[in-house]
């Protein structure tokens, strides 16, 4: 059998990469995330990492592996330049001619380039990397603005080169300038007369008076701030309520802006007042003193207006708005300037002449504003509908829509003009396509969901975060401003990209189909890199309406194949979504499973033998995982390794937040041939040239669990531990990946069988790998073997590997609960680890901390069993229940030992613990290997803690604080 074991299969140098993907986040300029929103795109050098290692052949030597691991450091860096990328093409090249057997004469120029498909292409990212790397690329995308994303990002820079750019800010900017004759006037420059500055004590005492602005200075609005509002459900009052969360303008150092809520008791309105100090405590009130989780108080009679009142207001159309504050800029200065909306609320267009002439550009037009409907309360992330907010439209202010539909209007005819000047057809409709863009760019940022960021002082997505939440204060962009949310900026982050993807010579075939029905042919390509929904994370096509709604009316009809739907086709969207099957979440997971196996059956059909799979996931839960592990299985594919790669953004997606910080990259090889059943030995240095592409199984065979995947199981696990631990992988990474890999041993057969000839499912097997798992890490930071391990109790093997993966870190239960089932305990219940006041962990609604011996120790009886009363004199009093935990015995000593010493000799009588255990459990805990290190997961620090510094003190004098005790009382 030819060996063609791939460098994926191997190794890659997750340390090195992940650090690049993890500073790639804040990279801005000239990145593709700033051509247009789209959800969980992977980090560039991630993907370009996947390609790389997909296609070319694993070292044969040492010597190749550090040359290749170095190769891959280079390439996967974002200045990576064109003499690395030529290399890296050259090497893909070269192994590809080796698979084709062609002559070794053969010139590289003649070897076809190898075949790519990402089969859930969505944001561009695998495609464009493919791209780079000089293979021949297919992208496939059901939804059509991630398809519209993909052209201008994979096809139209390449077929038109730089000059395509050109013609786009040709373009941009003549819209713009037609678009800011027509309503210029909707967003007017504001005359500001003598304002005298806030003074305060502190004020004076730590910096500059705050900045004047001279008589009658001309200054820009940028974006207006408004809070919406409710009549006050005290019949005796019937003030308007502001709604507003909090009134902070800015956080900056130096700079604390907010705005006082003066009650008007004569209009029954609230005013605003702009305060601004050098310090927060010199505003003088507490700007984060408004409503709480939709609960509001009337600043006039005190009566609160709760949320189920909003509800039946906002579904009577009776929520209004009010204008707190206008931000503005000023012409050759830096910085943001604030009015306040109580004064300066005159520069508000009325609002019957905004729907008068809304009207009448629809009329002229002949489109309407987007009135198609919002998904179904429940969908996925979307918490507006039941506040009355029932159609796309209702996302929008009058003077938003009549900006939007002002600028599709002035795009639709740019299209139009290049046609009359004799452009070519398809070069206009690319030019016109990138405009569109410019309009869902404003759209992104201007509607009446979004949210001001203060510390920034910018205008966010309210959809950026993967949902679509109510918010009771919002800003106002001004789209032909100089700001955030601008079509003018938006344009010039689109002509960088556009320039920069020129570069790349060789143009994507992007295809908008279904991937369980792909127009390809069998056995054809060489690769599937590909990154699927994660089950539940992200409802995409839900949310790709709110932009979906705005490339229809824009370019809709030079696209009628993609845009003649009334929204984005959901039928066939692979992801876990109940409200789609009559809110029955078996249902949902099922039709999930089902669409990932028909996609996987369809990769499976046009890869060649001995084609690679790669899929990223970073799903946390095991419904997720189990579903993802069967539609592979089914689709007769062998899991053969698992690599975590850092691409997660910090409190990003909803469903990705305070889980892993990384992508599992997991790697399949397609199941064909009968292969015998060979041991698994992990070589890294030596016999790389015997190691076969995948392991064991054959098409339809059944596995016996006992003697042929548990076996094989654990031998993978603990060489992935000791691999990922020497590459300082830790914590859920290091578990996750560990599982990864552990699924070769069960995907390597059609059918996996217990000893009883019941099948073994893919979710009881995800059990037993976080169990192998577990135990394995366990001995690693114990330092002892499996039967160590078992000797200590299971609520302090839980604590050691919870201090090992999160530190002192708050994290979500369902990610703690998975490292409690593979452990053997439960978190709630009765018995659960969170009940009673011994509680080892503290639950804060869906979130969990593991407690410290300063939260526990002071209890008197941690760590005593618990016996019956003595009976008679003589009689030893006998145990019941269950004996106290290590854990608890350590924690009881480490508070004694620090706060009342004096008692230690009476608490080791009571307690009897085996104190060769305990001193493992506490040299555990102490080392080094706990110590997190530098971003790693949010909250953890490289400083030891004081429960590691404690038990360092502890373990120094140990003979005499434990053991002598011990043999004092014993004798």
């Amino acid at each position: 059998m030819t060996n063609d074991r791939r460098l994926i299969e191997d190794f890659i140098p997750i340390k090195e990469i992940s650090v690049e993907a993890a500073r790639e986040k804040s990279i801005r300029k000239g990145h593709i995330s700033t051509l247009h929103l789209w959800w969980a795109r992977r980090p560039l050098v991630a993907a370009r990492a996947a390609v790389f290692a997909s296609l070319i052949a694993a070292p044969e030597t040492p010597q190749k592996r550090t040359a290749l691991k170095q190769a891959m450091i280079d390439l996967c860096k974002w200045e990576a330049g064109q003499p690395t990328l030529d290399k890296a093409r050259k090497q893909i090249l070269e192994a590809q001619k080796l698979r084709l057997n062609l002559p070794p004469e053969t010139p590289l120029n003649q070897v076809p380039p190898p075949k790519v498909l990402d089969m859930f292409s969505g944001g561009g990212a695998i495609p464009l990397e493919a791209l780079r790397l000089g293979c021949e690329t297919y992208a496939v995308e059901l939804n059509p603005v991630a398809h519209i994303i993909e052209l201008c990002t994979l096809v139209y820079p390449q077929k038109y080169g730089r000059k395509l750019a050109d013609e786009v800010e040709k373009w941009g900017n003549w819209v713009i300038q037609k678009v800011r004759a027509e309503m210029g006037d909707l967003y007017p420059d504001i005359k500001v007369g003598e304002v005298v500055p806030q003074e305060s004590e502190q004020l004076e005492l730590f910096a500059p008076k705050v900045k004047q602005l001279t008589l009658a200075q001309n200054i820009t609005p940028v974006a207006y701030l408004w809070t919406r509002t409710v009549k006050c459900p005290n019949p005796g009052c019937g003030a308007d309520v502001p709604l507003v969360r909090q009134t902070w303008l800015c956080k900056k150092s130096k700079k604390y802006v907010a705005l006082k809520v003066i009650p008007n008791h004569e209009t029954k309105r609230v005013e605003f007042e702009v305060v601004e100090s050098a310090t927060e405590k010199g505003l003088g009130f507490d700007p984060a003193a408004g409503s709480s989780r939709g609960t509001s108080t009337c600043r006039h009679c005190g009566t609160t207006s709760k949320t189920n009142y909003i509800k039946e207001q906002g579904k009577a159309g009776k929520i209004g708005q009010q204008l707190m504050a206008i931000v503005c800029t000023t012409s050759g200065e830096q910085g943001k300037t604030y009015l306040a909306g109580s004064s300066y609320n005159y520069y508000i267009p009325n609002e019957a002449e905004l729907k008068n002439r809304l009207e009448n550009l629809c009329a002229e037009t002949g489109l309407t504003i987007p009135n198609e409907p919002l998904p179904d309360y429940g969908v996925l992330g979307f918490r507006v509908q039941p506040y009355g907010l029932l159609k796309w439209s209702d996302l929008f202010t009058s003077r938003q829509l009549l900006s939007l539909m002002t600028f599709v209007k002035w795009v639709r005819l740019a299209h139009q003009e290049m046609l009359s000047q004799g452009y070519e057809e398809e070069l206009g409709k690319a030019v016109a396509t990138y405009l569109s863009l410019g309009v869902t760019k404003v759209a992104n940022r201007g509607s009446n969901l979004g949210v001001y960021h203060t510390g920034r002082e910018t205008i966010e997505s309210p959809i950026g975060s993967g949902r679509l939440p109510m918010c009771w204060d919002f800003p106002e962009t001004n789209p032909i401003g100089g700001s955030s949310g601008n079509y003018s900026d938006g344009l010039d982050w689109t002509i960088q990209n556009v320039r920069n993807l020129a570069e790349i010579s060789n143009v994507a075939i992007a295809k908008r189909q279904p991937c369980q029905k792909l127009d390809l042919s069998d056995s054809s390509l060489d690769a599937v890199i590909t990154d699927p929904p994660y089950f539940d994370a992200v409802p995409y096509s839900d949310l790709s309406d709110y932009f979906y709604v705005w490339l229809k009316r824009s370019i809709g009809h030079l696209f009628p194949e993609h845009f003649s739907s009334q929204l984005t086709p959901k039928k066939n969207e692979a992801i876990m979504e109940p409200s789609r099957h009559g809110g029955d979440k078996k249902k949902a997971a099922q039709a999930y499973e089902d669409l990932m196996h028909k996609a996987f059956c369809e990769a499976s059909r046009v890869l060649k033998p001995g084609g690679m799979m790669v899929v990223v996931y970073a799903h946390k839960t095991t419904a997720g995982w189990s579903t993802l592990i069967d539609s592979l299985r089914r689709a007769k594919f062998t899991i053969t390794e698992a690599w975590p790669l850092d691409t997660e953004q910090q409190g990003g997606l909803r469903g990705l937040r305070a889980s892993l910080a990384s992508s599992i990259f997991l790697v399949a090889r397609k199941r064909e041939k009968p292969h015998p059943n060979l041991p698994l030995t992990k070589v890294r240095e030596q016999e790389l040239s015997n190691f076969p592409p995948y392991q064991g199984g054959t098409e339809g065979g059944t596995g016996d669990y006992a003697t042929e995947v548990r076996p094989l199981l654990s031998e993978i696990v603990r060489d992935r531990v000791k691999t990922l631990m020497s590459e300082g992988v830790a914590g859920a990474d290091l578990v996750i990946a560990c599982i990864g890999a552990g699924l070769r041993a069960y995907t390597q057969f059609d059918r996996v069988e217990l000893p009883n000839g019941d099948e073994l499912d893919a979710s009881s097997f995800l059990d037993e790998v976080q169990k192998e798992v577990a135990e394995t890490i366990l001995g690693t930071v114990l330092g002892c073997d499996q039967k160590g391990v078992s000797a200590v109790d299971k609520p302090t093997q839980y604590y050691i590997l919870g201090r090992y993966e999160y530190g002192e870190a708050i994290v979500e239960f369902d990610e703690a609960n998975t490292l409690a089932r593979g452990i053997g305990v439960e978190l709630d219940g009765a018995s659960g680890l969170t009940d009673g006041k011994l509680a080892l962990v503290k639950k804060t609604k869906n979130q969990i901390q593991l407690k410290d011996y300063q939260e526990r120790g002071a209890l008197e009886d941690l760590g005593i069993q618990k016996t019956e009363k003595e009976q008679t004199f003589n009689v030893k009093p006998q145990a019941i229940g269950n004996a106290p935990s290590l854990i608890d015995i350590l924690h009881r000593l480490l508070w004694l030992s620090e706060n009342r010493p004096q008692g230690i000799y009476e608490f080791l009588s009571l307690a009897q613990p085996d104190t060769t255990q305990l001193q493992l459990v506490a040299q555990a805990l102490a080392g080094r290997a706990l110590t997190p290190e530098a971003g790693g997961i949010e909250g953890h620090t490289t400083n030891r803690t004081k429960e590691q510094q404690t038990i360092d003190t502890l373990l120094a004098s140990w003979k005499r604080l434990i053991e002598e005790n011990l043999f004092t009382k014993g004798s």
